[in-house]
C-alpha cells in the first residue's frame, strides 16, 4: 500500500518540536532529520531547490567539516546568507535535522546559498535527491574498511558527485585520484583546481605517498590551479590567485588546514565570480576558529584543552605530523559505535612513533585496550587505562600538572568528552 501522505506543514511542525525536545536533552541532532525523512521524503529537496544560489557540496576522507566551515564564513563576508550542516552531522538526515533548525515557524529559509558537508557515501544519494551547483572535492584516504571499502571504491563515490554537479568542481590538483575525477564531469560543467606549489609538495602527502614517501614529488603537466598555497610559516599564508601572491593569516590547527583554507577560497571565488571581494576574503580568514572537535580549544582554569578528532589512518597520522610538542599532557579516547567505524584494527595503520618521548597519561574509551597494545607495540608509554570516560578524563586533568592538554578522539568519544567538559567550562554549542 502507498504511504499516505501528512500535510507538510504538520510534518515540518512535528519536526520542529521533535528537534527542539532533543535540544533540551543535550543531543540527538540528526533523530529529527531521520524523523522527516520517513514522514515527508521529499522535505530536504524540495526546501534546497528554492535556494537562488543552489547548493555548495563538500566532501572528501578528510578536512570536511572545517573546510565547510571556512567557505561558510568567506561567502558571509560576501555579503551571502548561508545555510550550512553545522554540527557536522554530514548524512541526508543530519541536513534535514539542520533545516528544521534554521527555519521560522512558518516553514521559511532565509538563505541565499546551501554549503553542506557531506559523507562520501552519502552524498550519492544526496546528489540523486539534489543536483548541487558547486562541489569541492578534497581528498581520498583509506578510511575504516567496514564503512566503506577499498579507495578506489571512495573515489568512484566522488566521481559520482563531481557528475551530478551542475555548474563548478573544484579539485584537489595534488590528490592523483581527486584530479583524474576531471575526465568524468558532465559536459558544461566547469572545472577548477586548488594546489600547492613545488617547494610544499612534500609537506601534504596523498594516500600512495603516505605509504611510500619515496614517491612525494609533484607529478608532471598539472593544470592550472585558480588558487595555490605558495608558502606559510606560523599563521601567515602565501597564496597565487591566478599568477597574483596575496597573503593571509590563518588561525587553525594543523598544517593540513592551511591547505583546505585554499580550497576554500577556491570554491568561494568561484561561487561569487566576478562580483567577489578579495580582499574581504583575505580578511575572513584569519577570523576561522577551528570546528567542533577538529582542534578546538577550552579553557579550564588557566590552561587549555585540544580536542583533535581521529577516524581513520590519515587523519590520525596528520593530527600527530601537527602535534609535535612534548609539552602537552596527551590522552586517547578510541570508541568502536557504529559512527565511529566498528572495526579499529586501522590504528595499526598509523604510526605512533612521535609519541614516545612524551608518551600518553590516560588511554580510554569502549577500545581503550586495543589503543594501549597499538602503543605499546610501538614503545609508547601508556600512565593509565581507564575505561570509564568520565573518571578518565577526570584523571587526566588532575594528573596533567600544568600542562597545556589535547586528546586525540573518535567522533562519538569526541561528543561524550564535550558533554562532560561541559560541566566544568564553558564549551560552545553545537546543536
Amino acid at each position: 500500500m502507498p504511504r499516505p501522505v501528512i500535510f507538510r506543514p504538520a510534518t515540518r511542525l512535528i519536526g520542529q518540536g521533535i528537534r527542539y525536545a532533543s535540544s533540551l536533552r543535550g543531543g540527538g541532532s540528526a533523530f529529527p532529520g531521520l524523523v522527516m525523512e520517513k514522514l515527508d521524503p521529499d522535505f530536504v529537496p524540495r526546501n534546497l531547490k528554492k535556494l537562488p544560489r543552489g547548493v555548495v557540496v563538500i566532501s572528501g576522507t578528510n578536512g570536511k567539516t572545517t573546510t565547510t566551515k571556512m567557505t561558510v564564513q568567506l561567502l558571509e563576508s560576501q555579503g551571502l546568507k548561508v545555510f550550512t550542516n553545522r554540527t557536522g552531522s554530514n548524512f541526508v538526515r543530519g541536513v534535514a535535522a539542520a533545516l528544521l533548525a534554521e527555519m521560522d515557524f512558518t516553514g521559511k529559509l532565509d538563505a541565499d546559498i546551501a554549503v553542506l558537508e557531506l559523507d562520501e557515501a552519502h552524498a550519492v544519494h544526496f546528489v540523486k535527491l539534489v543536483q548541487p551547483k558547486y562541489a569541492l572535492l578534497l581528498n581520498v584516504m583509506r578510511d575504516q574498511l567496514d564503512r566503506f571499502g577499498e579507495i578506489d571504491t571512495t573515489r568512484k563515490m566522488l566521481t559520482k558527485v563531481a557528475q551530478a554537479t551542475t555548474g563548478t568542481v573544484v579539485l584537489n590538483r595534488e590528490d592523483p585520484r581527486i584530479r583524474g575525477i576531471a575526465e568524468d564531469v558532465s559536459k558544461g560543467t566547469h572545472v577548477a583546481y586548488y594546489g600547492l606549489s613545488q617547494q610544499l609538495r612534500s609537506k601534504f602527502p596523498s594516500d600512495d605517498e603516505m605509504r611510500d614517501k619515496r614517491r612525494a614529488t609533484q607529478a608532471e603537466n598539472l593544470p592550472e590551479a585558480a588558487v595555490t598555497l605558495s608558502s606559510f610559516e606560523g599563521t601567515s599564508s602565501h597564496l597565487l590567485l591566478g599568477d597574483r601572491e596575496v597573503t593571509a593569516t590563518i588561525n587553525l590547527y594543523g598544517i593540513y588546514n592551511v591547505y583546505n583554507a585554499a580550497g576554500a577560497l577556491a570554491v568561494a571565488r568561484e561561487i561569487m565570480g566576478d562580483d567577489v571581494d578579495e580582499s574581504a576574503l583575505l580578511r575572513e580568514l584569519g577570523e576561522v576558529t577551528p570546528a567542533f572537535g577538529r582542534g578546538e580549544s577550552v579553557s579550564i582554569g588557566d590552561r587549555s584543552l585540544q580536542l583533535l578528532l581521529v577516524k581513520n589512518p590519515a587523519g590520525f597520522r596528520l593530527s600527530l605530523a601537527s602535534a609535535t610538542s612534548q609539552d602537552y599532557a596527551t590522552m586517547m579516547t578510541i570508541n568502536d559505535e557504529y559512527a565511529d567505524g566498528r572495526d579499529v584494527s586501522w590504528l595499526w595503520d598509523v604510526d605512533f612513533d612521535s609519541l614516545q618521548n612524551g608518551g600518553v597519561d590516560v588511554v580510554s574509551g569502549t577500545r581503550a585496550f586495543d589503543m594501549a597494545l597499538r602503543l605499546e607495540h610501538d614503545d609508547v608509554p601508556v600512565g593509565a587505562v581507564n575505561t570509564d570516560l568520565a573518571s578518565a578524563l577526570d584523571e587526566f586533568i588532575r594528573g596533567s600538572g600544568d600542562r597545556p592538554m589535547r586528546v586525540f578522539c573518535t567522533y562519538t568519544s569526541m561528543l561524550a568528552l564535550r558533554r562532560e567538559l561541559a560541566k566544568i567550562t564553558k564549551v560552545d554549542d553545537i546543536g
